[in-house]
């Protein structure tokens, strides 16, 4: 049996901020990780250069049953904040566009940032991890194929379902339903759309064509690009769009640049109709498999927004994606990693 104050699970952006936070504090501090590395999703991220925050982050760049949980948490560790600790490590970075913060190098200098961080906070981080179940006495026990761990807090900083891949499961949901914690119901976000029909047949020939379009999903409206696929539609709009979309519903993408392959398409297609704006409705999504994102997670009406505690647990936290907070595209998702764990650190 190991002993600790902390165990946290998950060794993505979420859970190593805040085992940094609390190893600060004295706190003795298990990471369990189920990969043989920390850090998956901050490797492919950014296309390997990780967008690592968003200068303009505000609370309504996210999504949530609850517009106003997240404030607490972003205000108390700001994109201010985070970059301070990159700029003491000496990483190079630059804007690319739109306040989105990126690495000049690799994003492994973030992941080897942290894991130096967790070094000289005590944090004891422990690979190829997997826990097969968790008790709650006095304390939590956690069982794993590495033996177990006695721990007084417990957080699960487990992600969400997206990009199975790299390992993510609905490990988080289960242990909050362990505990009698609702679970706002999941879906992809950030992924690209699918078309089917004669519709979706016919504009699969302007796959790699991309053009400016304002592109709206009931009250929401996004103005970046769309890039059109083999599959359907992507590019940014329509990732940022994506995360709105109910399945049945229609988008509207009302063009702003109009390229030659485009119109000609839109002629043969809608002939004797201006290229104006377009109502679609797609078929679906490309799934977890192409979801940057999960929206929905651990319903917030559960946790405290000061310490993302567990109102009904004393001890259990949920921090990062596995919560029902998400992020807009370009840097907002690690914001609210680096926050909510931060927030956890402070209290655990």
């Amino acid at each position: 049996m190991i002993c600790c104050d902390v165990a946290i699970l998950g060794g993505g952006a979420a859970g190593l901020m805040c085992a940094i936070e609390a190893g600060k504090r004295g706190r003795s501090v298990a990471l369990l990780e189920r990969n043989e590395s920390v850090g998956q999703k901050i490797r492919i991220s950014g296309g390997g250069r990780c967008n690592f925050t968003n200068i303009y982050t505000s609370a309504e760049n996210f999504i949530s049953g609850n517009s106003n949980f997240h404030k607490s948490a972003l205000s108390r560790f700001t994109p201010d904040d985070f970059i301070r600790i990159v700029r003491r490590h000496r990483i190079a970075y630059h804007e690319k566009k739109l306040g989105q913060l990126f690495c000049d190098g690799s994003s492994q200098q973030v992941i080897d940032l942290l894991l130096k961080e967790c070094a000289e906070a005590g944090v004891q981080i422990h690979l190829g991890c997997s826990v097969t179940r968790i008790r709650k006495d006095k304390t939590f026990t956690i069982v794993s194929n590495l033996g177990d761990f006695e721990c007084r807090s417990l957080v699960v900083a487990t992600g969400g379902l997206s990009i199975p891949k790299i390992g993510a499961t609905d490990f988080g949901y289960r242990i909050a339903r362990q505990f009698g914690l609702k679970v706002v119901e999941t879906r992809p976000g950030l992924v690209p759309l699918t078309l089917a029909g004669p519709e979706g047949e016919s504009l699969r020939e302007l796959s790699g064509v991309s053009l400016e379009a304002e592109v709206s999903s009931g009250r929401a409206s996004f103005r970046e690009n769309i890039l059109f696929t083999h599959r359907g539609l992507s590019g940014p709009a329509i990732l940022q769009i994506s995360s709105y979309w109910k399945r049945g519903e229609p988008i509207v993408i009302d063009p702003k640049q109009q390229p030659r392959r485009f119109v000609q398409k839109w002629r043969a297609l809608y002939p004797n109709t201006p290229v104006a704006a377009w109502n679609v409705k797609p078929a679906g999504t490309e799934g977890y498999a192409k979801a940057e994102v999960t929206v929905g997670g651990i319903d917030t009406d559960e946790l405290s927004s000061k310490t993302m505690e567990s109102r009904a647990v004393p001890g259990l936290y949920f921090i990062g994606e596995v919560v029902d907070v998400t992020g807009h595209l370009g840097g907002f998702n690690f914001q609210w990693a680096w926050a909510s764990g931060f927030a956890a650190g402070q209290y655990v």
